[in-house]
């Protein structure tokens, strides 16, 4: 019985071990609890964005340990942590500028309660705006125990859940970063929470994004209203890294500044060239493209310090949204940019709310009167106060002195004529140092400060209405005065410096600038009591002639004298006299010194420059006398006509870091021997002068190390073409090179490269560098600039330049022989902005990442034999301000293009699509291009009508349609408000002028040569009031020439031959002036390369500079017998009026003598009757003359052989009769044909005595004869033609009867001949026919 007990007792013991070990739930498992996988499904709904946790599925036995996202513990297979991070918040939600978001959520904690061994819950990213109520994280804090990381960033979280979280004590890493935590209302739950944290060791707490602490990136909303200010400020797509991508730091976008501890907006430089590239100030104060701005959209930025709006063209503010509304929020701002805008008066009350602000740029704005300045009363932070260049006439005084802090105020190009009130007030600005009152009305007797400025240090009168004698003791309350700036005015004296007997002394002037005045040699004598002035500018005024260096000695802390402009022929320096010891800088360029200056001038021992630059020196340098100023640093000669070898007394001057010895005539070793031992010298300018041959082998290593050198037009023979300056090869330094136009022959100096790491600029251009362009492998970083134009290199262009050169900002690579396609690699160049690749023979396309990629602003593919659509090329040229296509292989028509999918990239303002193989219609798209400036699409195969769309661009200034096939009439709509140049010569334009530029008072050429035109000059036309270039010629117009022409005063050029005008020629054409134009020229800026560190020291009159437009204005002209272009400085000097092969009738009249400026006149072809004027000896300049083919009578005028510039002249076909003038001076160079068809002309060139002459009766019978002379001769050409053309008829006929081939070429080449050709053989034929003689 025991027994059996015992049995019975050990089975049951291993049956409850059985089911402990296998059954039991609270033991080591393979798989996580089952209420907890039941628990991690409940979650998937609200967590599952995107099907991210596909793994975790409802089948029973599932191992939720090994879903996604989950972690347990290897023993107890208890969760431990817990990732449902999601992107709902970032894919799809994002900040928005309310603070809700439609699909924000409420967490129910309990949720997570099953999870007794979390450690680790990430939940970042799920869009969660809160807890359910009574569920909040508190609810976790008994069960959740060993909770140590939470992460709940990037999502809708605010301040409230602070409390909830407090209760979390185990808690070692919190993130809260990107949430909506602000205010301070639940400070105590946010201190109970950070208490409760570090009791609980708190390992890491991070609440990035949140207002009050640290982060890395920019704040959300801080991005998105970057965002809604892009489009308004994005004119030219300057903000291209403004992009919209979730998570972008806009804290590093452009133009974008953050405080690096809170990430918050503290500067935002939103200047743009809107103002001065596009729209420009106009006339009558109205814009088309102004704007009102909206200051809401920077309430975001609550810590902004520095806010720039340049050159936006706002014209104000939109009701009730106005500055003053920022002041509450941007309690920060200091610096506020308006400058170059369309503001006005209306502005200032609103600006005054922003109390904050020390610096105030309101410069090239509008505003006029002073009635408004007292809106600036509340300013009183205010220091820096910009208001020049406005239309201000006169200075509120009561709204100024409340500006107690001021120091700088700038009324500068104004229309104030003085600082004193008519009520008396007085300006009291107590801490100002600085005023600037240039290019004002100021005039003598408005010369008067108040004792309200006696802190100023800085007075500019510079460009005022102030003249003659001036007196001074309006300056006497400024006792304080260092620098005093009365420039470019026109004072010749000073009155005595007196003051009801006292005399006026400015004790404390260190600077005095009376550049540009007239004053003599005598005001030294009046500046004698400014004892303790430092610079003297007395540049451009009457001082002629000697000056006595003694008559300066009063002057004895001198250092600065500029002298420059003058007519001064020596100054008189007395080698015992102490005068002027301390000088240190002398300027007397532009001047007619003697060179026996350099030798005199040695006892200025303290001289650090010397500057004598276009002096008129000429010979040898001496060899004594400058040669002893050991200090001195820099020397200009340039300029001068010195020759020979340098001095060896050169290598005394161990102070020397500038030297410009260029544009002389001086010969230098290729060894530069004589500037071996100057080892400060720094930069070397040496162009224009002759590199030489050492007599002797020279072996020494220079001492110096140049960082500048120029070198262009220096090595002119063929010996050293092959040779480089030796000193070169040991240089390493060099930042600067310039050897240009040498001649320089072999390959490409790549060892100037890999020797010089910091090069920056280097200039080769105008050689004759040969073979491929090979390059070194090696990393150069530093080179910015490369030009290798106008060589002889063949070949691909590298790939290699872009890794070897990853910071090139301009690379000119024109006017070699490179071929292949453009490489592909230049699109990466992200600092590239200037790129030259004319000239060339590139073929193939451009290439799309070209455009779209880099940061280019101006590209010239000119002149290649690039091909394909043009169209796509533009479109994607977002950033690109100049482009030039032209003179390639483009094709195809513009319209065959969906452009609804593409913007008119903004930022082009100059398109160049001139000389390739376009045809079809003119785009109707390019009227959408409201900022472009100039357009060019000359001699393409373009057809149809002048779109209406092209009224549309407002900001055009040049227009170049010519030599197309155009037809229709011009739109009368057409008259842009900035057009100036407008060609459409050469087309089928055919109706008159109706309202076309009606008006368009900034027109200067119109060219509307060679079409179909008809009626009448409109008497509109004297509304053109700036029209200088007028050329009608070839087309259809009758009746007068309208005497309106002679309202035209800027008229220079005059075609209206070739057509059907009739009557007399308007008398009042004499009264014109016919002046010098230079805005004939369109306008072009300059690139001038150079290192910043010189450009003051050196002369910068570079040979290689680059413009910034590549578009020219070139006007045809016929005279002298010949067609001529003109362009440039010529086009500028150019007068003419040619009114020939017309029906003009009447005499010639007198008054045309007046035009003593005209260069060439044609009458010719006409049926002018009477005398050629006497007058005419009174047209000194002309060049060229022709009266012939007229029906003139009497004598030549004898006066006429004072014309000693006439070059053509001829009086032909006429009924002149006489003796010929005398042949002296130009008159003795024409020849028979000057005089021919005048049978009673008599002369020697004629071979015709004076003595006996045809009776003159006979000349009724000579001129009929002559007709019917020209009749026969026209029905012989006639028949001959017809005959000759019936027999080529035939011919063609029979070949292609024969031939079945040439046949289909034939019918394929007339097709196409329809379809291009201008005119018509019998059009031509008639046109030929009755313009033959006219040509």
């Amino acid at each position: 019985m025991m027994m059996m007990e015992w049995k019975w007792l050990r089975f049951i013991r291993m049956a409850v071990m059985l089911l402990v070990l296998e059954g039991c739930r609270w033991c080591t498992t393979d798989a996580c609890l089952e209420h907890e996988r039941i628990a991690l499904l409940h979650l998937k709904p609200f967590f599952n964005y995107r099907n991210q946790l596909q793994s975790w599925v409802e089948v029973k036995g599932s191992d939720c340990c090994k879903w996604e996202r989950v972690e347990c513990n290897t023993t107890t297979r208890r969760l431990i942590q817990l990732s449902l991070n999601s992107s709902k918040w970032e894919d799809s939600m994002g900040y928005n500028t309310d603070n809700r978001n439609l699909n924000a959520w409420y967490l129910n904690t309990s949720m997570f309660l099953p999870f007794e061994e979390l450690k680790s819950l990430y939940l970042s990213g799920n869009a969660i705006s809160g807890n359910l109520e009574n569920e909040g994280f508190g609810k976790l804090s008994s069960t959740l125990s060993n909770l140590e990381i939470l992460d709940l960033s990037f999502n809708y979280l605010n301040d409230s859940i602070l409390l909830s979280l407090s209760e979390l004590s185990s808690l070692r890493y919190l993130d809260l970063s990107i949430n909506k935590f602000e205010g301070s209302g639940h400070q105590r739950g946010k201190l109970s929470l950070i208490w409760c944290l570090l009791k609980g060791q708190l390992m890491l707490l991070v609440f990035e994004g949140c207002r009050w602490c640290t982060i890395d990136a920019c704040l959300e909303h801080e991005r998105i209203a970057l965002l809604h200010l892009k489009p308004f400020f994005n004119s030219r797509d300057e903000l291209k890294s403004w992009v919209e991508v979730k998570g972008s730091d806009c804290c590093k976008w452009e133009r974008v500044e953050c405080n690096t501890t809170t990430r918050r907006l503290i500067q935002l430089s939103l200047s743009s060239s809107k103002w001065e590239n596009s729209i420009r100030y106009n006339t009558d104060n109205r814009n088309l493209n102004a704007w009102y701005l909206n200051t809401s959209m920077f309430l975001p930025f609550e810590e902004l310090k520095s806010l720039y709006l340049s050159g936006n063209a706002i014209s104000g503010n939109l009701e009730n949204e106005g500055f003053g509304k920022l002041s509450s929020t941007l309690s920060n701002l200091e610096i506020l940019d308006l400058s170059f805008n369309y503001l006005n008066d209306s502005i200032l009350l609103s600006l005054s709310e922003l109390s904050s602000l020390r610096y105030l740029d309101l410069s090239r704005n509008k505003f006029e009167g002073s009635g408004h300045q007292r809106g600036l009363n509340n300013l009183s932070n205010l220091k820096y106060l910009d208001l020049s260049w406005n239309r201000i006439e006169s200075i509120s005084n009561k709204g100024l002195n409340n500006l107690s802090n001021l120091k700088y105020l700038d009324l500068s190009f104004n229309n104030i004529e003085s600082i004193s009130n008519q009520d008396g007030t007085q300006l009291r600005l107590t801490n100002l140092e600085e005023l600037d009152l240039s290019g004002n009305l100021f005039r003598n007797n408005t010369i008067s400060f108040p004792q309200g400025l006696s802190s100023l240090k800085s007075l500019t009168l510079s460009n005022n209405d102030l003249q003659g004698s001036l007196d001074t003791k309006g300056l006497s309350n400024l006792t304080n005065l260092k620098k005093l700036n009365l420039g470019g005015d026109q004072i010749e004296s000073f009155q005595s410096f007196k003051d009801g007997g006292r005399k006026l002394e400015l004790t404390h002037l260190e600077e005095l600038n009376l550049a540009g005045n007239h004053f003599n040699t005598s005001v030294f004598a009046s500046l004698k009591k400014l004892s303790n002035l430092k610079s003297l500018s007395i540049w451009d005024n009457g001082l002629k002639g000697s000056i006595d260096m003694k008559d300066l000695e009063t002057f004895i802390n001198l250092r600065e004298l500029d002298m420059k402009g003058n007519e001064l022929k020596d100054l008189v320096i007395h080698q015992d006299s102490n005068v002027l010891s301390n000088l240190e800088e002398i300027y007397l360029g532009n001047s007619t010194l003697n060179t026996n200056i350099l030798q005199s001038i040695g006892v200025f021992a303290s001289l650090k420059t010397l500057s004598l630059y276009d002096c008129g020196l000429i010979g040898p340098l001496p060899n004594q006398g400058w040669c002893d100023l050991k200090n001195l640093e820099v020397l200009d000669v340039s300029n001068n006509a010195l020759e020979g070898m340098l001095p060896r007394c050169f290598s005394n001057l161990t102070s020397l870091r500038v030297l410009d010895v260029s544009r002389n005539h001086f010969q230098i070793p290729l060894s530069f021997a004589p500037f071996a031992n100057l080892s400060n010298l720094k930069a070397l300018s040496i162009n224009e002068n002759k590199m030489v041959m050492e007599s002797s082998f020279y072996t020494s290593i220079p001492k110096f190390q140049l960082e500048v050198i120029r070198l262009p037009k220096c090595i002119a023979s063929q010996q050293l073409s092959r040779k480089f300056p030796t000193f070169l090869y040991y240089q390493y330094d060099l930042r600067y090179v310039d050897l240009s136009h040498n001649n320089l022959s072999g390959t490409v100096p790549t060892w100037l490269l890999e020797n010089n790491t910091k090069l920056e600029d280097l200039i080769l251009k105008g050689n004759s560098f040969t073979g491929p362009l090979s390059l070194s492998s090696a990393l150069i970083s530093n080179v910015s600039s490369i030009d290798i134009s106008e060589n002889k290199l063949q070949g691909q262009i590298p790939t290699g330049i872009c890794s070897t050169f990853p910071h090139l900002r301009r690379l000119f690579l024109s006017k070699n022989a490179f071929e292949g396609n453009i490489p592909l690699c230049l699109s990466g160049m992200k600092d590239l902005s200037f790129l030259d690749l004319s000239n060339n023979q590139l073929f193939g396309k451009v290439p799309e990442e070209l455009i779209t990629k880099g940061l280019l602003t101006i590209l010239r593919l000119s002149n290649n034999n690039l091909s394909g659509n043009v169209v796509p090329v533009i479109l994607n040229a977002k950033g690109v301000r100049n482009l030039y296509l032209d003179g390639n292989n483009f094709s195809g028509e513009m319209t065959n293009v969906d452009v609804s999918t593409f913007e008119f990239p903004n930022s082009l303002s100059e398109i160049d699509l001139s000389n390739n193989k376009l045809h079809g219609k003119l785009p109707r798209w390019i009227g959408n291009a409201s900022f472009l400036w100039r357009l060019a699409m000359s001699n393409n195969s373009f057809e149809g009508s002048i779109p209406m769309e092209f009224c549309k661009l407002n900001s055009l200034e040049f227009l170049d349609l010519s030599q197309n096939n155009l037809s229709g009439s011009i739109p009368s709509c057409f008259n842009p408000p900035y057009i100036e140049h407008v060609h459409l010569h050469g087309n089928r334009l055919r109706g008159p002028l109706s309202l076309a530029f009606y008006n368009s008072s900034s027109i200067v050429t119109l060219d509307l040569r060679g079409n179909n035109l008809t009626g009448s000059i409109p008497k509109w036309i004297y509304t053109l009031s700036s029209l200088s270039v007028l050329l009608l010629k070839d087309n259809h117009f009758h009746g007068k020439v309208p005497v309106e022409l002679c309202k035209l005063h800027s008229l220079s050029i005059i075609d209206l031959s070739q057509n059907m005008f009739s009557g007399p020629i308007p008398s009042c054409l004499g009264n014109l002036s016919l002046p010098m134009q230079t805005n004939k020229i369109l306008e072009t800026g300059f690139y001038v390369p150079s290192i910043e560190e010189y450009e003051t020291t050196l002369n910068l009159r570079m040979d290689s500079y680059y413009p910034d437009s590549y578009l020219e204005e070139v006007i045809e002209f016929t005279t002298k017998s010949g067609l001529f272009l003109y362009e440039g400085n010529i086009l500028s000097y150019m007068t003419g009026i040619d009114l020939s092969c017309n029906n003009l009738t009447g005499h010639i009249p007198p008054e045309l003598g007046n035009l003593s400026e005209i260069y060439s006149l044609n009458l010719s072809h006409n049926k002018l009757t009477g005398v050629i004027p006497s007058s005419f000896a009174k047209l000194h300049q002309i060049e060229s003359l022709d009266l012939s083919y007229n029906n003139l009578s009497g004598e030549i005028p004898n006066q006429l052989v004072e014309l000693n510039s006439l070059e053509v002249f001829s009086v032909a076909y006429n009924n002149l009769s006489g003796s010929i003038p005398e042949p002296k001076a130009q008159f003795g160079t024409f020849i028979e044909n000057s005089y021919e068809g005048n049978p009673f002309l008599c002369g020697p060139i004629l071979h015709k005595s004076c003595s006996k002459t045809d009776s003159p009766s006979t000349i009724s019978t000579v001129s009929e004869d002559k007709g019917e002379d020209g009749l026969i001769d026209t029905y012989d050409f006639c028949v001959s033609f017809l005959v000759s053309y019936v027999v080529v008829l035939l011919t063609i006929f029979v070949v292609l009867y024969i031939n079945p081939y040439w046949r289909r070429a034939w019918f394929s080449l007339v097709g196409k001949c329809i379809t291009t050709c201008r005119y018509s053989n019998v059009g031509n034929f008639l046109t030929y026919h009755i313009f033959k003689r006219c040509v």
